[in-house]
C-alpha cells in the first residue's frame, strides 16, 4: 500500500474526530429503530446438583489494584509497527486443566502465544504455542467433549483450533493438538461463539478485515473474497452461511438485542463501514437496524447490566480524547486533527464510544455522552465487571496507539495514554476511578476480566502490544463476592454458554450472563462473578439454561458472600 492510500484509510478511521471541534451535549434522536420482539415463554424447571466451595480470603487491601508483569510480549515484523499490525491481539482466560485455577492465553502478532498455566496464589507457568500472526483468541469447548479448547483467528487466513488433549498420565498438563475445523477457512479477524440454532452445539460468527486483506492485491480482489461468515456447527463439520461479502470487522457479538431471549449476530466495524446486525427470521438471518447511532470505528463489543434492571447495556469503543487529557497528549493529537474532514452530527455514525441503553419501551438509546463515557482515548477493549464489589457493574476501557506511518511525529510512533477505568455509582452513573491504579500507559489492546486468584474479586488481564502483558490484581476489598460455574455434560454446550443468571438478594436483582467472545479480540471465563455491599442476604439464585429451561435455588446457605458454586445439570 502506498503512502497516500495508507494515509487516506487512516483519515477515514479518523475522520468524525471534528466532532471535537463541536459542541457537546448532543444527544441524538433516533432513526428507524429495531421493533421489540416478544421474549419466548419461560422453558420448565429443571434440577441440578450443586457442590460449593469457599474462595479464598482476600489479599491486603490497599483500595487499588496492583501491577503484575506478565511473561509475554506481542510483537510486531518491525521495530515500530505499522498498518494494521497495530492492531494487536486479544487474550482469553478459562480453567483448561480443570483444576480449578483460571488460566490465560495470549495472542501474538509475530510471535508465537503463549499459555500460562496458573500455579495459585498469581503464580504462573508460560508455555509457548506455535500459532503467530493470531489477532482473536477464545477458549472454549468446540467439539463438546467437556474440556476447553483455544481457537485463534487470523486476519490474512482462516482460524486454528487447538484442541485440548487429555495428559498421558494422571496428574499431568493436558496438550493441545491443532486439528482442523472443517468448513471454516475464510480469512477472519473477530469471533464470536454461541448456540445459535437451538441444537446444543456451539457455531462459530467470523468477520474479516478487508482493509488489510487488501495488501494481499489481487489475490484478493479477484478472489471470491471473505466478509462475515456464520459457520453451523453439523456433527464433526461446520455449514458456512455467508451474511455480508464485505466487512471490516473488529468486534462480534451475540447479544439479545431484540429481547426475545434469543441472540442476535452483531459486527463492529472500522473505518466509514456501518455496524451490523441479523436477527434469526424463517430458518435464516435478516438484516436490523437496533441501533440510531454508533460508534464511527467501532473497535469493540461488550454488555452489562449497568442499572440492574434485568435489560443489559451494549457498550462499544472508538477514537476520541477524554475531557482531562493533559497538554501534552492534546499537543498528540492535534496533528490529526488537522487532517481530519468535516462530518456532519446528524451522521449515524460518531466518533466516540457509544453506550446503547434500552428504554422503558426496550428500545436503545446511545446514551455516551449523558453518562460521561463518550470518550475514554484511543480505545480498544472495555469491559463491565463489578470491580468493588458492590453490586454494581464498573467499566475498564484500555487505550493506546504505535504506529511508524501514522504517528512518525511522535517519539516511538506511540500516542501515550492511561487506561481508563469508571466506578458505577449505582443506577448506570460512572464516575472516573483514577484511585484504582488501573490507568497503565502501555498500549493496551485485548482485555479480560476474571478472579485469577479465586478471592472472590475480579482481576484484569491486559494484553499490550510492543511491551509485556499485564496482570492487574484487585485488592480493592469493597465488598464481597459469590462465583458460579454452570456444567451441562449432556449437552454439547457444556459451559451453557449463553445462559442467563439472576441473584436476588436483599441489595436488589443482579444479572449475569454466561458468555466467551467478548470486547476486542478476546474472551472472558464462563465463569460467573457477582458482586455486592458486606452484609448484603442472599436469597436465591435462578438460571436460565440456553434451552430455555430453569433452575431455581431459594434460601440455600450455600449461596453466601465467599461462596463458588458449580452446578451441574
Amino acid at each position: 500500500m502506498n503512502a497516500g492510500r495508507l494515509l487516506r484509510n487512516w483519515t477515514l478511521r479518523l475522520g468524525l474526530l471534528t466532532a471535537l471541534a463541536l459542541a457537546a451535549g448532543l444527544v441524538p434522536g433516533w432513526l428507524r429503530p429495531t421493533a421489540v420482539v416478544p421474549p419466548a415463554p419461560a422453558g420448565p424447571l429443571t434440577p441440578v446438583t450443586a457442590a460449593a466451595a469457599p474462595l479464598a480470603a482476600p489479599t491486603a487491601c490497599t483500595g487499588a489494584f496492583v501491577t503484575h508483569t506478565l511473561p509475554h510480549t506481542t510483537t510486531a515484523r518491525t521495530p515500530i509497527p505499522h498498518q494494521f499490525e497495530t492492531n494487536g491481539a486479544g487474550v482469553a482466560i478459562e480453567d483448561l486443566d480443570d483444576d480449578g485455577r483460571l488460566d490465560v492465553v495470549l495472542a501474538n502478532v509475530a510471535g508465537p502465544a503463549t499459555l500460562l498455566w496458573n500455579q495459585g496464589a498469581l503464580n504462573f507457568s508460560p508455555q509457548s504455542l506455535p500459532d503467530r500472526n493470531a489477532r482473536a483468541v477464545n477458549s472454549v469447548d468446540v467439539d463438546g467433549d467437556g474440556r476447553v479448547d483455544i481457537v485463534f483467528t487470523h486476519s490474512l487466513a482462516g482460524l486454528t483450533f487447538w484442541r485440548n488433549t487429555p495428559p498421558a498420565q494422571a496428574g499431568g498438563r493436558p496438550t493441545f493438538v491443532r486439528q482442523p475445523l472443517r468448513n471454516v477457512h475464510k480469512p477472519a479477524m473477530a469471533m464470536a461463539w454461541g448456540d445459535l440454532n437451538g441444537d446444543g452445539a456451539l457455531d462459530v460468527v467470523a468477520g474479516s478485515y478487508d482493509a488489510e486483506l487488501n495488501l494481499l492485491g489481487n489475490d484478493f480482489l479477484f478472489s471470491d473474497g471473505a466478509g462475515v461468515y456464520y459457520y453451523e456447527q453439523q456433527g464433526e463439520a461446520f455449514q458456512p452461511h455467508r451474511l455480508s461479502a464485505q466487512s471490516q470487522a473488529l468486534a462480534v457479538s451475540l447479544f439479545d438485542v431484540t429481547g426475545d431471549r434469543r441472540p442476535e449476530i452483531l459486527v463492529g466495524n472500522d473505518f466509514h463501514t456501518p455496524d451490523m446486525a441479523w436477527q434469526r427470521a424463517d430458518g435464516g438471518w435478516q438484516t436490523i437496524t437496533p441501533f440510531a447511532t454508533t460508534s464511527h470505528s467501532t473497535m469493540n463489543l461488550a454488555w452489562g447490566d449497568i442499572d440492574n434492571s434485568g435489560r443489559p447495556a451494549l457498550f462499544a469503543t472508538d477514537m476520541r480524547p477524554f475531557a482531562t487529557t493533559d497538554a501534552r497528549t492534546w499537543a498528540a493529537w492535534l496533528p490529526l486533527i488537522a487532517s481530519m474532514r468535516p462530518v456532519s452530527e446528524k451522521d449515524p455514525q460518531q466518533m466516540r464510544n457509544a453506550l446503547q441503553v434500552p428504554d422503558a419501551a426496550g428500545r436503545y438509546v446511545n446514551e455516551s455522552l449523558r453518562r460521561g463515557l463518550d470518550a475514554t482515548g484511543w480505545s480498544w477493549s472495555g469491559k463491565f465487571g463489578d470491580l468493588d464489589n458492590d453490586g454494581w457493574l464498573d467499566l475498564y476501557v484500555v487505550n493506546g496507539m504505535i504506529d511508524a506511518d501514522l504517528l512518525g511525529y511522535l517519539p516511538g510512533a506511540e500516542l501515550v495514554e492511561p487506561n481508563q477505568a469508571f466506578r458505577n455509582a449505582g443506577g448506570g452513573a460512572f464516575l472516573p476511578a483514577p484511585e484504582w491504579g488501573l490507568g497503565s500507559l502501555a498500549s493496551g489492546r485485548g482485555l479480560s476480566l476474571a478472579d485469577l486468584d479465586n478471592d472472590g474479586d475480579l482481576d484484569a488481564v491486559v494484553n499490550n502490544l510492543g511491551s509485556p502483558a499485564q496482570l492487574f490484581e484487585n485488592r480493592v476489598c469493597g465488598g464481597a463476592g459469590l462465583e458460579v460455574d454452570l456444567r451441562w455434560p449432556a449437552s454439547a454446550n457444556t459451559r451453557a454458554i449463553g445462559a442467563r443468571l439472576v441473584l436476588r438478594t436483599s441489595a436488589g436483582l443482579l444479572t449475569r450472563d454466561v458468555l466467551v467472545s467478548s470486547g476486542y479480540l478476546s474472551s472472558d471465563p464462563a465463569r460467573v462473578h457477582f458482586g455486592f455491599p458486606a452484609g448484603t442476604a442472599v436469597h436465591g439464585l435462578e438460571v436460565r439454561w440456553p434451552d430455555g429451561a430453569q433452575t431455581r435455588l431459594a434460601d440455600d446457605p450455600r449461596l453466601a458472600a465467599g461462596a463458588w458454586l458449580t452446578l451441574t445439570r
